[in-house]
């Protein structure tokens, strides 16, 4: 393993417990989140936008999917294989969904469309832009190929003010974020 490898998943570890307590108790915290992003997303209603299916701590952007839903296309994304970008298939609120793979729901019939924004779900975030995943690359592989094929792409994390980390190793693979809102602020590269 490389040096970075081995920093970025000590820095996943102390991200992971960081993400957890900004989480523990805190609906009304996420519920500010969300409210400013919804915010943020308001001159860009009638674009395609993916949200995510929330697992572990992460802020559960489905409220705001919902929201969303009534004013243009919404989306999640679908691991289809290892190494490779996301898929996203198009969501509603009464959208049959199934298990999919990491324990994200998936819609039982997929209807594949490409997002103009991307809401990223992430573990810990710096004031550069740049976020610690959980380490598959599925959202720096999608991102990086969104933006080769020359389509207007957004990226948006999702986070916890308390997520926010100083220091986490980026390689030159991680795609960087546009935005971060969190219930705190909104941070713009």
């Amino acid at each position: 393993m490389s040096d970075t490898v081995d920093l970025k998943a000590l820095a996943r570890n102390v991200a992971r417990e960081r993400r957890a307590e900004a989480h523990a108790g805190r609906a009304q915290t996420a519920r500010q989140a969300r409210q400013i992003l919804m915010g943020f997303l308001t001159p860009y209603f009638g674009k395609t936008i993916a949200g995510y299916m929330p697992i572990h701590t992460e802020i559960d952007p489905l409220p705001l999917m919902a929201a969303l839903a009534d004013h243009g296309p919404v989306c999640v994304p679908v691991v289809e294989r290892d190494a490779a970008p996301l898929r996203f298939d198009r969501w509603t609120p009464e959208t049959e969904m199934v298990e999919g793979a990491f324990g994200a729901e998936v819609p039982a019939r997929s209807t594949p469309v490409t997002p103009q924004i991307v809401i990223v779900p992430l573990l810990a975030f710096n004031r550069e832009g740049h976020r610690l995943g959980y380490g598959g690359g599925f959202y720096d592989r999608t991102l990086a190929q969104l933006r080769a094929e020359g389509g207007e792409v957004m990226a948006v994390g999702l986070a916890y003010a308390g997520q926010e980390m100083r220091d986490f190793p980026v390689s030159s693979l991680d795609a960087p974020l546009d935005v971060i809102v969190t219930e705190a602020e909104i941070l713009t590269f």
